[in-house]
């Protein structure tokens, strides 16, 4: 029986389909989004907050704000550049921090770590001997053994250098992702994103030399001027480096950004274009050997397991350091505070700096995760997953099905033809087209409460 049926069974009369607009409304990877995020005013005390978790298989993440330049279509909280002395401050903010956190954390018999990334901004954007410190802070402040457990690294054509990679690859990289964008050197000017072809190929080559198993490159689609011919162009070229994982990112046009100026609201046209070069990215891939793990990610299919996938963004149980990572506890997402603006960024990297480490023993900005906030990042990390999710490990959860928590919802992605109606009894799965259609399914499950929170965010 179909979910539609089911509903319709048990006397739930059929809900015409919501106007769901664009297709790209919001990319869901943490849900609820830092915009919904308030001052906490009382600071609750990490050590307490952390007291009645599980605390044996938590992920860590360390965050490095800094970039050589900012892409026109980056929305992330980094600033360019640092003056002298920035990012030596910042890694002992970052070991200061670490140990608040871990001491924190409690007795040392009770915590494991069982991924790591480090994420940005930039990673690669530190030296060498920066990198070693930042990876020594990471195993000796937290004991994240870092040759046992997949650690992803995030970095840049241009920061990617045969040092850096020597010391990534020697302390336990598993995963290096690189951001290309485009391999066409007009598309990437037009992203705002100086880089030349000959270079990014460079660079994939010390990658491969450096030995690191996974290697994934980011691509975006929607470009102006960009076309078919030009993005099968850029897949291939991909491809030639057989990558372990490649990302697809539809291009988004965020305020304050660098194409933030570009006329904001509907466009048909380009929603169009986006949709019709992804369906051509995912088709080509998908004969070219890989599986498709979401709208997003697809992986090669001999590719080495990597384990939790987008650094288990959605999981309880992250631990983020740096000004700006947040972390994850059953019923609390915590962080600082948060800025797109350059000004206000470095404001707030300025400010972290400084910290002593007993400042770091409080969460300061977060938002509280009630039940109903808990059965929807379970359904949202789970349904826009290509595996979909698993109807009675959501049960064994929340002690009843989902369709009875959200069975208006996913009435109209069925109605839509975005849920597959095979077998929803054991298992809730978006369609080929739902899947697409990811990042109008995903807001679609946004609470009342969070909309409100993130309508009422005062960009800076």
């Amino acid at each position: 029986m179909t979910t539609v049926t089911r509903l319709r069974a048990a006397g739930t009369a059929p809900t015409a389909p919501d106007s769901y607009g664009s297709p790209y409304q919001s990319y869901v990877y943490a849900y609820p989004h830092k915009t919904s995020y308030r001052r906490l005013p009382d600071r609750p005390a990490l050590r307490s907050l952390w007291a009645a978790e599980p605390k044996d298989a938590l992920s860590l993440y360390l965050h490095i704000p800094f970039c050589e330049v900012r892409c026109g279509f980056c929305n992330l909280f980094t600033r360019v550049g640092a003056p002298d002395g920035l990012t030596g401050a910042y890694l002992d903010a970052l070991d200061r921090q670490a140990a608040t956190v871990r001491e924190a954390l409690g007795d040392a018999g009770d915590v494991r770590f069982a991924t790591a990334a480090f994420g940005g901004g930039t990673p690669t954007f530190l030296t060498a001997a920066e990198l070693q410190r930042l990876c020594d802070t990471a195993e000796h402040r937290m004991g994240a053994d870092l040759r046992a457990v997949p650690l992803s690294v995030e970095a840049s054509p241009a920061t990617a250098t045969a040092d850096r990679l020597e010391v990534l690859a020697a302390r336990g990289t598993t995963r290096l992702s690189l951001g290309v964008q485009s391999f066409d050197d007009t598309e990437a000017r037009a992203a705002v994103r100086p880089q030349r072809r000959a270079d990014v190929e460079a660079a994939l080559g010390r990658v491969r030399e450096a030995r690191i198993p996974v290697l994934n490159i980011d691509l975006i689609y929607g470009i102006d001027g960009q076309t078919d011919a030009s993005w099968l162009r850029s897949l291939d070229a991909a491809l030639a480096w057989r990558p372990e994982e490649l990302y697809l990112y539809p291009l988004y046009v965020r305020p304050l950004t660098g194409l933030g100026r570009r006329a904001q609201g509907a466009d048909p046209a380009w929603d169009e274009q986006r949709l019709r070069l992804y369906r051509l990215g995912r088709d080509h891939l998908l004969a070219h050997g890989y599986e498709q793990q979401s709208m997003r990610m697809f992986r090669r299919a001999d590719a080495p397991p990597q384990g939790a996938d987008d650094y288990a963004c959605q999981t309880d149980g992250m631990i983020g350091l740096g000004c700006g990572a947040r972390s994850y506890t059953a019923g609390l997402h915590y962080s600082f505070d948060y800025a797109v603006g350059m000004h206000e960024i470095r404001s707030i990297i300025d400010d972290y700096v400084a910290r002593p480490a007993a400042d770091f023993a409080h969460a300061e900005y977060g938002r509280r995760i009630d039940a109903d906030e808990s059965r929807r990042r379970h359904l949202l990390q789970s349904l826009l997953q290509a595996e979909g999710l698993d109807v009675a490990e959501y049960r064994a959860r929340f002690g009843r099905p989902p369709q009875d928590d959200f069975g208006a919802e996913l009435e109209r992605f069925a109605d839509r033809g975005w849920l597959d109606g095979t077998d929803t009894h054991t298992v809730l799965r978006l369609t080929p087209e739902g899947l697409a259609h990811s990042d109008a399914v995903g807001p679609a499950l946004f609470s009342p409460a969070v909309r409100a929170a993130m309508a009422a965010y005062e960009r800076k």
